[in-house]
């Protein structure tokens, strides 16, 4: 009988060799597809750092507020940002060592008169109240720990109209110690933010936490190097302060008087600074916020998830050409023009827009509010 084993043998060959060959396809197809998908991924992350620093610095801002102190001669405008339940807000001294009336402008333009818990005459570090602003949400402080030397962070001002400022930088020096305009500094955070004019008393945050770690206080005049108090060094005297004070024992001014001795420029400014942070609300996705700064009779006339339908599919808002206009000093009538890009619900294809929107700004129970929208003919 003659054997066969040759061709099976080489049969069998054959079968390995091929299952060989679909592997080695097969891997290199696996390869082949991941190396293109690569550049989408990195886009989409890259695009989600963006937004999340986005994200972090609006959410931030709703705890900064703009700190204006007036006295007979002048007037000095700093920033703050909310520290505890009880509407205290912590700034620098030099913003308000010197004024006879503190009023305080939050991230939504409303206005509030504060009072003075506490200042002190060596240390640039101050604490003052506003009762309306306790039930609002503050950010963390690091209570604890120091920043170390290379830590990112984010230097924010105050956060309306054009003091409006947001820096990034990284902590560049530590333990720095000088003195300016008779206050001592201390062990103090040197950082690569710029501190600028609308930064001084606004919060220091570390980027990786989103925790409060310092007070920005002094920037040089080139702009290069700002300096940042920590929160370590001053936090006993801050919530010594804050626990010694009762609101009974503190003196408010009024928010009529207040509006009463408003410039119309700055009733403008503030009306146009409204609409753009209505409009900034939108293009974050916050809804919640946006719907805040309506008008009563709006939001009788349109529910919240009505309001919310009406903008969810919006993924991109532009605007520009700003024109205000003071009515009979009742009301601010800001024209703009808005492009947006938005989601059609149906096949979610992307289309844009781009027309004219009218707002008509005015105080409602003493607080500026939206108290029209309107499209224009184009």
């Amino acid at each position: 009988m003659q054997k066969r084993y040759p061709p099976i043998i080489v049969t069998t060959i054959i079968v390995i060799i091929g299952i060989i060959a679909i592997i080695m396809v097969y891997n290199k197809w696996s390869v082949q597809e991941i190396t293109m998908n690569n550049p989408v991924v990195s886009k989409v992350t890259a695009d989600d750092d963006r937004l999340n620093l986005k994200s972090i610095i609006h959410e931030a801002e709703k705890s900064v507020i703009q700190i204006e102190g007036q006295n007979e001669f002048s007037s000095i405008t700093g920033s703050g940002f909310l520290y505890n339940n009880k509407g205290d807000i912590i700034t620098n001294a030099h913003v308000i060592q010197n004024a006879d009336v503190i009023n305080v402008r939050t991230a939504n333009a409303r206005l509030y008169p504060a009072a003075v818990v506490g200042v002190s005459d060596e240390i640039d570090i101050a604490v003052i109240r506003v009762p309306q602003l306790a039930s609002e949400n503050s950010l963390p402080i690091q209570k604890e720990d120091f920043a170390d030397i290379g830590d990112e962070v984010i230097a924010l001002g105050s956060p309306h109209g054009f003091q409006n400022t947001v820096t990034l930088g990284i902590i560049s020096g530590t333990d720095r110690n000088f003195s300016v305009d008779g206050f001592d500094y201390s062990n103090v955070y040197q950082i690569s933010a710029q501190i600028t004019h609308g930064n001084s008393g606004g919060p220091l945050i570390k980027r990786e936490t989103g925790e409060i770690i310092g007070i920005n206080s002094v920037g040089t005049q080139d702009g290069t190097i700002g300096f940042s108090i920590p929160i370590v060094e001053v936090i006993d005297q801050i919530e010594q302060w804050s626990n010694e004070a009762q609101n009974d024992q503190l003196h408010f001014y009024s928010t009529s008087d207040i509006i009463d001795t408003q410039k119309p420029d700055l009733f403008i400014e503030d009306a146009e600074y409204l609409v753009n942070y209505f409009l900034d609300s939108i293009a974050i996705r916050d809804y919640i916020n946006a719907y805040t700064l309506l008008g009563s009779s709006l939001q009788q006339e349109t529910s919240y998830a009505d309001f919310r339908d009406i903008y969810v599919n919006i993924i991109g808002i532009d605007y520009s050409n700003t024109d205000s206009t003071a009515i009979d000093d009742d009301y601010i009538q800001t024209d703009i023009e808005i492009t947006v890009e938005k989601r059609q619900e149906k096949d979610q294809e992307t289309v844009t827009e781009t027309f004219p929107l009218s707002f008509d700004i005015g105080y409602e129970n003493d607080q500026l509010k939206i108290l029209k929208i309107r499209e224009l003919d184009h």
